[in-house]
């Protein structure tokens, strides 16, 4: 049987913490930032996490 393939939109966007969870950059950070609150702009800086929801699917693209 071939080997499953990465997609690599989700590898370039995702990233795996030591405890198996999936790490993801915010939306809504590329531009327009004079109509973002300073707040707003500070908490789009952190990464967020996937949500349960969505882990399954994404994970089944990073083998």
């Amino acid at each position: 049987m071939a080997k499953m393939k990465t997609h690599k939109g989700s590898q370039k966007r995702f990233k795996r913490t030591g405890t198996g969870k999936l790490k993801r950059g915010h939306a809504y950070t590329s531009h327009m930032f004079a109509n973002k609150s300073q707040k707003q702009k500070r908490k789009l800086r952190k990464s967020g996490m996937v949500s349960s929801g969505d882990f399954r699917r994404i994970k089944n693209m990073l083998p």
